[in-house]
């Protein structure tokens, strides 16, 4: 019902429905944002908000790539059982003095039209960032228009925001008060890291009490939990192609091959949780 009634709003390419959310289950750690979403759950759902409670009005996810923050902003709606509209700043730009502003206008009047919903706008930093003409750039403008939506809305729209570089991000948008929270979804620990080899073993239909978790979780100290999926998937082909059944010792190998980003990228990573551990909460 929720596709067909996106269709007949009509679909110009800068907002796209996502039918294939994700549950909170999917999600391996983030407990504190659990936490948090489900406290604010039935206070966004109600028509009518309690006595001196606002409406939840969204959150704004900073993290190392591949942490988890895309699937977060999926399992929002998937947990609260409304459509998740996805705002694709690529396509929002126009090369015509002020047809990009409108276009962001329009597909927020689009998101309204199909409150109660999650508004995802994922690596938010990229379509903000600081113009090189000065302040009168299509970026500026933009970020006007947002701020000022995102002030006066009145409908059900949860906006998640997803950000990489902070550096990147405009600080008329981390003001307190933008939004309801900022999350920080670092590196999942050894333990986070056990359940997030659990699910997408289970997702590819093999039994994860048939393999060493602890071992594994151990191996793949500093990995995202991206890579640990891209670990399994590659151990999974290696088995195939030895015609084999896939155990732990194929994925610690895989482990073996590959330098994670938190290696690779590790200056980075230290400055991105230098600044996140006195500005934002941990997610986990």
């Amino acid at each position: 019902v929720m596709q067909a009634k996106y269709r007949l709003l009509g679909n110009d390419g800068v907002l796209s429905y996502e039918a294939d959310t994700a549950h909170l289950a999917d999600v391996a750690g983030l407990a504190k944002l659990k936490s948090w979403l489900s406290k604010r759950k039935n206070v966004f759902l109600s028509a009518e908000p309690p006595k001196g409670l606002d409406a939840p009005k969204g959150m704004l996810l900073l993290g190392v790539q591949g942490a988890g923050k895309s699937l977060a902003a999926k399992a929002v709606a998937g947990a609260w059982s409304v459509p998740l509209l996805r705002l694709d700043f690529a396509t929002l730009y126009n090369k015509y003095y002020g047809e990009t502003e409108r276009n962001l206008r329009e597909a927020l009047k689009t998101a309204e039209s199909m409150s109660p919903c999650v508004l995802w706008v994922d690596e938010i930093e990229k379509g903000l960032a600081t113009d090189q003409e000065g302040g009168a750039g299509p970026s500026k403008r933009i970020l006007g228009t947002l701020l000022t939506w995102m002030s006066e809305r009145q409908s059900r729209v949860f906006i998640v925001a997803t950000a990489n570089d902070i550096e990147m991000l405009p600080p008329e948008l981390m003001r307190k008060g933008r939004f309801d929270e900022i999350f920080f979804v670092d590196l999942p620990d050894a333990l986070v890291r056990q359940e997030i080899f659990s699910i997408h073993l289970r997702q590819r239909s093999r039994d994860p009490e048939r393999f060493d978790l602890p071992a594994l979780a151990e191996a793949s100290d500093g990995f995202s939990g991206a890579e640990i999926e891209q670990a399994v998937v590659s151990a999974l082909y290696s088995a195939h192609a030895m015609n084999v059944t896939l155990d732990s010792s194929h994925i610690l190998d895989e482990l073996q091959l590959t330098s994670p980003l938190s290696v690779v990228m590790a200056e980075k990573v230290a400055a991105l949780r230098a600044w996140a551990s006195q500005r934002t909460v941990p997610a986990n």
